[in-house]
């Protein structure tokens, strides 16, 4: 079977020879754009908290990086408040439409791939506006008009295009030339690609900005920006109501966390799957993984059978909680993950169905267009949040006149047991489609605290890559000691059980793949896997750090 997360590599570039970072006294913010990073600096400038900025740079975000995220999409924030030592979860995940059905995608007996990735059927209901919104209520300090101007700006003056945006924009020509609304932004008159430095104007969306600022987030839900969006839906195939918009609310959630090496490490909890990296963990908790060395066959093989269990998990038993009971604890616990450390073996790796909490007892799970952020402020605050619209522009359906991209998160339901989603992840019946229910997601906002004080916020874009490489980052700094910007620079490996292959980056070298194949894996080769942001505390000063395999930029105050 080949490996079909391969799409994801279109959505970041060549490895670089070093994370861009950036260091200063009184906070950070590090997302995959500069621009966006600017606009949440510019706030902590100003007196804002870590959720001022974050809210700024995500908003900020869904302009300059529009092929991978916006307000028609998704996402996670993890927040960990200084004053209270508590951390907070917010879900404001994209939900399935009430007239959503098991087998929409089904025809003739087969699931149908484009039918969950491109058109109207493809869309659920968006959740971005209304989860920035409310994580801005409950814990900001500035007024929602304040910290969108940044994004009203961006989107009303234009910015220059980046060379990631470029990029996208070039491997997805066929789709934006179908699409009127979006070849007007993204398409010169004459169908041709706009490229790196040209100035990129989105006016309708400006003005769509401008009414949420105004009128808060039922400017979205309700009214005519609505109605636009369920009617653009409806003539693309889709089954949106204004009752699922005028219904949809984020949900305030209780993280997950587990104790290493000393520091607690909060997770964003299912629907994120984020958990199986807890699992992980748990895993190498008695492991000296210093001992071992950074990077070394041993350590590559010990992380990849780790994953594989953790894989398998999120395979047959994650999904919505508000649905199906998802057994969080039970596999975070130390009796099984003590229990699947005992059946990783030094030098060799197990048959396919061996792995997994439940091992051998059935069906096997498994998410392109996403961006993270992460922020800390002077204050001890930080913030972790992920937001997509999960493929390069969504389904390709643009809200008329509102410069609105709609997302495909329908994909990442389980469309039918065992068949692969666009990232080659499969899903069980935890993870199928119902009404009103949330798909399952890779995102996976991370938060580390050291005696109360956060000293790692960060997580990633790239479906399952962000699991691995958010894995691998945190690792390389609460392990390996590694700095922000040696820590995402680092060459890294993915193994999501099924497909049965592991994947590395041209950094592995050629001795270490030799032995990882005698011990059994079948390896794969990828130019570059996911994009992390990474904000860290040392000593009194904060380090930003964006991945150099999709750009951007940390910009301190």
């Amino acid at each position: 079977m080949e490996l079909r997360i391969q799409q994801v590599c279109i959505l970041v570039l060549l490895v670089a020879s070093s994370a861009d970072a950036a260091w200063a006294p009184h906070g950070m913010v590090a997302s995959e754009h500069v621009l966006a990073s600017q606009a949440g600096a510019d706030v902590l400038k100003r007196g804002g908290n870590a959720v001022d900025a974050a809210v700024a740079t995500a908003f900020a975000v869904c302009v300059v990086n529009p092929s991978s995220c916006g307000i028609g999409g998704g996402g996670f924030m993890l927040i960990y408040l200084a004053h209270q030592r508590r951390a907070l979860a917010l879900d404001y995940r994209e939900v399935a439409p009430a007239a959503a059905s098991r087998d929409m995608f089904v025809r003739n007996g087969k699931a149908v791939a484009e039918l969950s990735l491109h058109g109207g059927l493809a869309v659920a209901v968006p959740g971005e506006v209304a989860g920035l919104a409310a994580a801005l209520h409950r814990h900001g300090t500035l007024p929602l008009a304040t910290v969108m101007q940044p994004a009203i700006q961006l989107a009303r003056d234009g910015f220059p295009v980046g060379a990631h945006l470029a990029k996208e924009i070039v491997q997805n020509v066929a789709g934006l030339r179908s699409n009127p609304a979006l070849a007007k932004n993204f398409l010169h008159p004459d169908e041709t690609p706009l490229v790196a430095g040209e100035t990129l104007r989105q006016p309708e969306l400006a003005e769509t900005l401008q009414q949420v600022a105004r009128r808060g987030p039922q400017a979205f839900y309700s009214g005519a920006i609505a109605k636009r969006i369920v009617d653009s839906d409806r003539a693309a195939g889709g089954v949106l109501t204004e009752s699922d918009l005028a219904h949809y609310q984020p949900t305030w959630r209780t993280p997950l966390q587990t104790s290493y090496e000393g520091d607690t490490v909060y997770a964003m909890p299912p629907p994120s799957s984020a958990g199986i990296l807890l699992e992980v963990l748990g895993m190498l908790r008695d492991d000296d993984l210093r001992a071992l060395e950074h990077n070394s066959p041993t350590y590559l093989h010990l992380l990849a059978e780790a994953m594989k269990h953790a894989f398998a998990d999120r395979a047959q038993l994650y999904g919505d909680p508000d649905a199906v009971a998802v057994p969080v604890q039970r596999l975070l616990s130390e009796q099984n993950t003590l229990a699947l450390r005992q059946r990783i073996e030094a030098t060799r790796t197990l048959e396919h169905s061996a792995y997994g909490s439940s091992a051998g007892s059935g069906d096997a799970a498994h998410d392109h267009g996403t961006s993270h952020l992460s922020v800390m402020d002077a204050n001890g605050n930080a913030v972790a949040c992920t937001t997509t619209i999960n493929t390069g522009f969504g389904a390709m359906v643009v809200a008329e006149g509102t410069g609105i991209i709609l997302n495909d998160e329908m994909d990442d339901f389980a469309t039918q047991p065992g068949v692969p989603n666009v990232y080659g992840l499969v899903g069980a019946e935890a993870n199928a489609i119902a009404p009103r229910k949330r798909p399952l997601s890779s995102m996976a906002p991370l938060i580390a605290t050291r005696d109360g004080k956060p000293v790692l916020a960060l997580g990633g874009s790239g479906g399952p890559l962000i699991l691995s490489g958010t894995l691998q980052v945190l690792l390389n700094v609460l392990d390996f000691g590694l700095d922000a910007r040696s820590a995402l620079a680092a060459p890294r490996i993915h193994d999501q059980w099924e497909p049965p292959v592991l994947v590395v980056e041209p950094g592995v070298p050629a001795s270490t793949r030799n032995l990882l194949a005698s011990y059994g894996h079948t390896l794969k080769e990828m130019p570059a896997m996911g994009a992390i942001q990474a904000v860290r505390t040392d000593a009194g000063v904060f380090e930003g750090a964006s991945d150099p395999r999709k750009g951007g930029e940390a910009v301190g105050w």
